[in-house]
């Protein structure tokens, strides 16, 4: 079965750092695009950043680029996201997903397009980061 389970959220004050962890299961890491999202209350959920293979360029939205970083270990079946310079309207549940509906071409790149919610089937139950002082 595919699973994913979010960890590593909490409440941090504007500026601090928080590392968040995707455990997944019943699937390859490394064949397969994932990505981060979040949904703050009220709004539509949003693709944070996406990776559509092992060894090639990650897509960010514009708002986190610089601050937060993807990163993936294979071996560990691990996703992270490395979220520093934290500002409040960082605040949301942050979900990590999984496209399970083909193989990502070896040479595939993330982009905007593809870092969407309906592009995701599989998804995580979520862990809340909330940034306040």
């Amino acid at each position: 079965q595919v699973q994913l389970v979010e960890s590593g959220g909490g409440l941090v004050e504007p500026g601090g750092s928080l590392g968040l962890s995707c455990a997944v299961s019943g699937f390859s890491l490394d064949h397969y695009a994932v990505g981060w999202f979040r949904q703050a209350p009220g709004k539509e959920r949003e693709g944070v950043s996406c990776i559509s293979g092992s060894d090639t360029p990650a897509y960010y939205r514009d708002s986190v680029k610089g601050r937060f970083t993807i990163s993936r270990d294979n071996a560990k079946n691990t996703v992270y996201l490395q979220m520093d310079s934290l500002k409040p309207e960082d605040t949301a549940a942050y979900y990590c997903a999984a496209n399970l509906r083909a193989l990502v071409a070896p040479g595939s790149q993330a982009s905007q397009a593809m870092c969407v919610p309906n592009e995701f089937g599989y998804w995580g139950p979520g862990t809340q980061v909330t940034v306040s002082s």
